[in-house]
């Protein structure tokens, strides 16, 4: 929808010829636009509550810079970008202004959302190994607005080093518990707070853990209750789904 044909929809809601929930229901179920090698979902925002987000891998340093020049023309503010390379990075750069933090591959074109003061989200590593998948959860929640606190390498080889932070887990809305290897700090995590724990297991750790499966088993197999789990290295859509459990 261009802005002529939604600034004549809005003239029928305003001349009483269309309802206001009949103009919702509109934009909500807009089509797509054809970049030819991408198809942009300009009205995900409606619909989701949170535009777009670009995955980077896969894609050339060009026609991420197509996209999140699309994007930025339909009046977002910024657009964040997933698995972005540093030679992408250094590409937009020229054309827009970007945030990028190469231990996570995250990318924030456009302006970069302040003030992130909503709850709070714990995100939880079982080493530092962990940290780059740990990142890329907690930015993804920062940019949406959510507060942040990082307790890092506090995995179950040292135990004492989880137990001396219970309270600050305890005062947590969600925890993020991101661990390779046997992947068991969600489990006990999930066992010491009553809030829901996104557990994200890692390709961290030698060759029995199977880049991660072992991990991701282990978590789905958890006893503890309100443990949920996510894809392996999957810290974007931890952070955005704890993101939505937080501001709930």
């Amino acid at each position: 929808m261009n802005k002529e044909e939604l600034k004549a929809m809005l003239e029928e809601v305003a001349g009483g010829r269309l309802s206001p929930d009949e103009a919702v229901m509109r934009i909500k179920l807009q089509p797509y636009e054809d970049l030819g090698f991408a198809k942009i979902d300009t009205h995900r925002g409606v619909r989701q509550g949170a535009n777009e987000v670009i995955y980077g891998a896969g894609k050339t340093k060009e026609q991420i810079e197509k996209i999140v020049s699309h994007i930025l023309s339909n009046d977002a503010k910024s657009v964040l970008i997933t698995r972005m390379s540093a030679e992408a990075a250094e590409y937009l750069s020229q054309s827009a202004k970007l945030f990028y933090d190469g231990l996570s591959k995250i990318g924030i074109a456009g302006e970069r959302p302040k003030n992130a003061e909503a709850g709070n989200i714990v995100i939880a590593t079982g080493g530092t190994s962990d940290i780059p998948v740990a990142e890329e959860a907690a930015l993804t929640a920062e940019y949406y607005g959510s507060r942040v606190t990082r307790l890092y390498d506090v995995g179950v080889a040292g135990i004492h080093r989880l137990m001396n932070n219970a309270e600050l887990l305890a005062n947590a809305r969600v925890v993020i518990a991101v661990a390779g290897m046997e992947g068991a700090l969600a489990s006990v995590v999930g066992g010491m707070v009553d809030c829901p724990v996104i557990a994200v297991p890692t390709s961290v750790g030698y060759g029995a853990s199977f880049n991660g499966l072992s991990a991701l088993l282990s978590m789905l197999n958890s006893c503890a209750s309100g443990v949920s789990v996510v894809n392996i290295d999957n810290g974007f859509g931890a952070g955005y789904l704890a993101n939505m459990i937080n501001k709930m």
